[in-house]
């Protein structure tokens, strides 16, 4: 990897890319500082760090904006909805002819379909502008301090302008990180979103290892051992997350001779690839979307803190509901574990056709050694993606649940060195390095004329 990065760096070209892209993450981090005006962050920060913590949704989102969200700066919202627009247009090609074809029509049709998702992620940014303001107005400090400074408001004004300007600046932080994700695809290395994405997460981790060292340093014999356990279970994360993104399963391939004239062509043997994590962190992101709406519904309604004897029916089943998906408890690790097998089954079965890819071997004169063409194939390809698709889907809910489970034991909460943000950062350094690697082959590459 350091070996790549060296030898890119001394190509001009491949240097100015590398740092275009870091001028693009220097800003978005300068951007990460810029406070919205109306905004009393003490009062933020406070009101983020007793409810964005033990893994639930707003830590995670916190997580993406690289800590921008509990500082409620330009850009709070960070990634997320370029991201949630992404899936969601991933999903409708499959359900809409349009989009699939757009879909088929290679790199012109990618271009369309990356602004219609920029489209989407521009009202997306705006829904949750909105939902962060709202949030924003019902939060209080201790003393009762608002979070919603209306300075400006008179005698029975509600503070219209300064709603508008606070969702405006959130919704142009979120605007301004499309672009620059964008620009990084045009002009730096590497995919724009993961770029900043990374980034978000990286910044995160010397605060978390800083927290780890006080805890040591407060009380060494307390958290001493657990710390450095953590730390070596980190290390094998690593190791582990490196293994399973590059591990594949290589079907077989075998291309029938043909004689076209005096020329021989076809004969040779290869193999299909299908990566063991071939839906990516996708899964997770949707296990926790869905997993975090019963703790959304307690910022808004809170539930009764005891049960006791004037407690309703309404009441009791809800603080039993909201108890049950507590991020804290083991039954939300088992249902999270559960939904990420599940979701991942589902993200396989949409981006893999076994009876396309069976189509195409026949087409291409190609068959699998002793598997007939046709339906056979393709229930042989589907046998093959079902088992591959469990090994995955386990893996990845073992990386999703184990911070919930040393959270519960220790009590010790370092979100970014969790193992979805883990997952995150080594795959998209993994596949920075691929795209190092192939720019580097390209103008290495003796050519035709030697």
């Amino acid at each position: 990897m350091f070996k790549t990065l060296k030898t890119a760096w001394g190509i001009p070209e491949i240097r100015k890319k590398m740092l275009f892209t870091l001028f693009i993450i220097v800003i978005f981090r300068l951007g990460g500082a810029i406070t919205v005006p109306f905004l009393d962050t003490a009062v933020v920060s406070a009101w983020m760090t007793e409810k964005a913590s033990n893994g639930n949704f707003l830590e995670y989102l916190n997580i993406l904006s690289g800590g921008a969200l509990a500082k409620a700066t330009m850009f709070s919202l960070g990634v997320t909805p370029f991201i949630n627009a992404s899936i969601i247009i991933q999903l409708l090609t499959y359900a809409l002819p349009p989009l699939e074809r757009l879909q088929q029509e290679g790199e012109d049709g990618r271009k369309k379909l990356n602004q219609i998702s920029s489209f989407v992620a521009l009202g997306l940014a705006a829904f949750m502008s909105v939902a962060y303001y709202l949030t924003l107005k019902n939060m209080t400090d201790s003393d009762n301090n608002s979070a919603v400074k209306y300075t400006i408001a008179k005698d029975g004004a509600t503070g219209w302008f300064a709603m508008f300007v606070i969702i405006f600046s959130f919704m142009a932080g979120a605007s301004l990180v499309i672009w620059m994700g964008n620009r990084i695809n045009e002009k730096g290395i590497g995919n724009g979103v993961s770029m900043i994405l990374f980034a978000g997460i990286v910044a995160r981790i010397p605060i978390d290892i800083g927290t780890l060292a006080g805890l040591v340093m407060d009380d060494p014999k307390k958290y001493f051992i657990t710390v450095v356990i953590y730390l070596l279970i980190f290390v094998a994360m690593v190791v582990l997350i490196v293994f399973f993104n590059e591990a594949e399963r290589r079907i077989p391939v075998q291309y029938a001779k043909r004689v076209v004239g005096r020329k021989q062509y076809g004969g040779q043997n290869t193999h299909i690839p299908i990566k063991v994590c071939m839906s990516g962190v996708m899964p997770i992101i949707f296990a926790m979307s869905f997993m975090s709406l019963p703790s959304m519904f307690t910022m808004f309604w809170e539930p009764v803190k005891y049960i006791d004897d004037n407690t309703t029916g309404g009441q009791k089943f809800y603080y039993y509901f909201t108890k049950f998906f507590s991020t804290q408890s083991y039954s939300y690790a088992v249902v999270y574990f559960i939904l990420i097998i599940l979701f991942n089954y589902f993200y396989v079965a949409i981006t893999y056709n076994p009876v396309e890819m069976a189509n195409n071997l026949r087409q291409s004169n190609g068959g699998i050694p002793g598997i007939r063409p046709g339906k056979p194939t393709s229930d042989y390809i589907q046998r093959v993606l079902s088992k591959i698709s469990l090994v995955g889907a386990v893996f990845l809910g073992i990386v999703a649940v184990f911070p919930i489970i040393f959270l519960r034991i220790t009590n010790i909460n370092v979100s970014s060195m969790g193992g979805t943000s883990i997952l995150i950062v080594v795959s998209v350094a993994i596949e920075t390095v691929r795209t190092l690697e192939s720019q580097l082959m390209m103008r290495h590459h003796p050519g035709f004329l030697r």
